[in-house]
């Protein structure tokens, strides 16, 4: 988990701009227009193909969200979805399987989808219930540096678990790093099983999941129902 972000000090107060705006000023100006432009006509994009005939109800999101490749394919749970006292109780009782497991090490788990996804929290987790320790950089910043080493930690859990290959689980580096809220809570429930956690978690909680994916430059929308 990384420590909180000190405070940026505060930049100089800037001067009154000259009636005269530079032509360079005005370049720059015009160029952050285009890219706020830019920037709507994504998050108009996806709202379109949403919002058309039959699709799914989806929640507003920032434009980033509608950022796709050709083929590529993201999911997201439904808000109403986190109204489920099944879900709401899972979630509750793997963060508190977490932090007793993890208490001694002062760590503490509040949200699994900004706890987890850079594989900090999974190492500690993973290095407590199988005694082993783990040949991974202890902290890193960077994405890359994140994902390598979540990659790392997903393949020991594997092993553990002794699943198949990547294809066949329901989590992966990219969908965890992207804070996945399915994929997460799949791999945690796979190793509280796995370790026999004592715990009772709910059986067969149903979450509602959209799933967007960019085809032919357009963004189509479904619904698919997960269990956990």
């Amino acid at each position: 988990m990384a420590s909180p972000r000190p405070k940026s000090p505060r930049p100089p107060a800037t001067p009154p701009k000259k009636k005269d705006e530079s032509l360079f000023e005005f370049i720059g100006t015009l160029g952050r227009r285009k890219k706020l432009k830019e920037v709507q006509d994504v998050q108009d994009e996806g709202k379109n193909a949403i919002d058309s005939p039959g699709s799914p109800v989806f929640p507003d999101l920032p434009p980033q969200e509608y950022i796709l490749e050709e083929n590529e394919e993201r999911s997201m749970i439904e808000p109403q979805s986190f109204d489920d006292p099944k879900l709401k109780q899972l979630i509750e009782i793997l963060i508190e399987w977490i932090n007793d497991e993890l208490c001694s090490q002062r760590i503490i788990v509040k949200d699994i989808e900004e706890d987890l996804y850079d594989g900090q929290v999974l190492q500690k987790l993973l290095e407590k219930l199988t005694g082993v320790k783990l040949d991974v950089v202890e902290v890193t910043q960077n994405e890359e540096g994140q994902k390598q080493k979540l990659r790392t930690v997903l393949e020991s859990i594997q092993k553990v678990l002794g699943l198949g290959r990547w294809n066949q689980l329901k989590w992966s580096v990219d969908a965890v790093h992207s804070k996945n809220v399915v994929a997460i809570l799949h791999l945690l429930v796979a190793l509280a099983r796995h370790f026999r956690a004592p715990v009772r978690l709910p059986e067969n909680v149903v979450i509602n999941v959209v799933v967007v994916q960019k085809r032919d430059g357009v963004l189509h929308a479904r619904d698919r129902k997960s269990v956990v």
